[in-house]
């Protein structure tokens, strides 16, 4: 059914569930940096707020608002930093 996850001493905390085609969570993240670790390949939406994100081998830092989507490589780590509270939904395949 569902699963609850919480991360960086519950700075940021997601529902698990399944779709029809693949796993996803609902998220929220509050203000601050944080480095996450990828194992499939993740297609993140952010839903409200700012998230600024550093892939590994990139120079620059880019933003991610409200509607726009990021994708994210399997077995990478990369940097977010959330501006103020976050939130997202992110499909995993």
């Amino acid at each position: 059914m569902f699963k609850t996850n919480e991360y960086f001493g519950g700075k940021v905390k997601s529902l698990a569930f399944k779709t029809k085609d693949c796993s996803a969570t609902v998220g929220v993240m509050a203000q601050g940096e944080y480095e996450f670790g990828t194992t499939s390949k993740e297609f993140l939406t952010v839903t409200s707020g700012k998230l600024t994100v550093k892939m590994p081998g990139d120079d620059a830092w880019k933003s991610y608002g409200p509607n726009e989507t990021m994708i994210i490589e399997p077995n990478i780590k990369f940097k977010v930093v959330s501006e103020g509270d976050s939130s997202y939904i992110c499909l995993y395949k």
